[in-house]
């Protein structure tokens, strides 16, 4: 445990945004993982809604920088290219 005052305050902040960081990166990927969910059940209209959801988590992921930029643009790539394909086997 640190001595300095400023250096103590660090710590209290470090730990409540590492908190923060956390529960938000858990909701991240339980979104993902629900649009996967549901395109592996081909659920047509759940997987377009959840897809909406993920892609929103995943750029508000990059702007709060919780991930990289790139990595949340492979993420929504690779969902919406199981989404067209799911709507194109259904079409």
């Amino acid at each position: 445990m640190p001595n300095i005052k400023s250096a103590i305050k660090r710590v209290r902040t470090s730990e409540k945004r590492r908190a923060l960081n956390a529960s938000q990166k858990s909701a991240l990927r339980t979104s993902v993982k629900s649009c996967e969910v549901a395109l592996n059940a081909s659920d047509v209209e759940q997987a377009k809604i959840a897809l909406a959801a993920a892609s929103q988590k995943l750029d508000k992921a990059v702007t709060k920088g919780l991930i990289h930029k790139n990595a949340a643009a492979r993420k929504k790539s690779r969902l919406a290219q199981k989404f067209n394909a799911l709507t194109k086997s259904q079409a």
